[in-house]
């Protein structure tokens, strides 16, 4: 442990030379920090469905550093400082887990995250859909909404009940489609068909967002073959009929399925 605090204490102290030296460092604030964060936040991802272990490290030694620099922030305007930041997550976690630190029981998983959401409800939220943030991507959003008012009780008994929703919401989207409903209406109709969806993989223990971005390096791998063999016969894609393409996509296909 005393080694861990020294690391720590090494961090804040860099820190504390970086904003008094460091022309850069001086004159970020909250603001201007805000999108490098988020950028450092989809590294640590890719590190992670990478599976990079060392990666992964850095990449936390990175937010790290941001936590540190806002806290720096914080208490340079006498908000708050590193202790304070510490202090709320640390009673925060003692406050929401009765079942460790006093003497509620709990079954599972499933109780101890529908514990957390009732408490946050007590703690004064006006609703359970409060800490959900704006900014969150789309996808993700739906997601953790779904999750939150399930916490609450409002949920599908069944997979089946989920996916017969998909196929209603599937239909009123065919439907404005096919009568020629305004961009508005349709969008509106896609985006109830993408909730449902994500409702449903949520019901088979599939995350909408892993599963999505699987398929995108998927493509982006078969595309990248279609290149690299028209590129070996000296043809350009522009000029080659999608048929053409399509060999090239079904040969990257079976060379995945043979490297499985």
């Amino acid at each position: 442990m005393e080694e861990k605090l020294k690391s720590f204490e090494r961090l804040l102290n860099i820190m504390d030379d970086l904003r008094s030296g460091c022309p850069w460092d001086k004159v970020q604030t909250l603001d201007s920090l805000r999108h490098l964060t988020i950028e450092e936040v989809y590294e640590l991802s890719d590190a992670i469905l990478e599976k990079d272990l060392n990666e992964i490290k850095n990449e936390l030694g990175d937010l790290m550093l941001h936590i540190v620099f806002y806290a720096k922030i914080g208490s340079e305007k006498g908000a708050f400082d590193i202790k304070d930041v510490l202090d709320s997550i640390a009673d925060k976690l003692v406050h929401r887990h009765p079942h460790i630190y006093g003497d509620v029981e709990v079954s599972g998983p499933e109780d101890v995250k529908n514990n957390w959401e009732k408490l946050k409800l007590e703690e004064g939220k006006e609703s359970v859909l409060e800490g959900v943030p704006k900014s969150m991507p789309p996808l993700v959003k739906a997601y953790r909404i779904q999750e939150k008012v399930k916490g609450v009780g409002f949920e599908w008994e069944h997979a089946r009940q989920v996916w017969d929703k998909v196929t209603e919401e599937m239909n009123e989207l065919k439907h404005e489609v096919a009568i020629g409903g305004g961009k508005e209406k349709m969008e509106d109709e896609f985006g109830d068909l993408l909730f449902a969806l994500v409702n449903y993989a949520r019901f088979i223990g599939v995350n909408p967002e892993d599963a999505l971005e699987r398929t995108n390096r998927k493509f982006i791998r078969r595309f990248q073959f279609i290149e690299t063999e028209a590129a070996k016969e000296g043809k350009k894609l522009e000029n080659m009929t999608l048929a053409e393409m399509d060999v090239f996509w079904n040969q990257a296909k079976e060379l995945e399925k043979s490297h499985k």
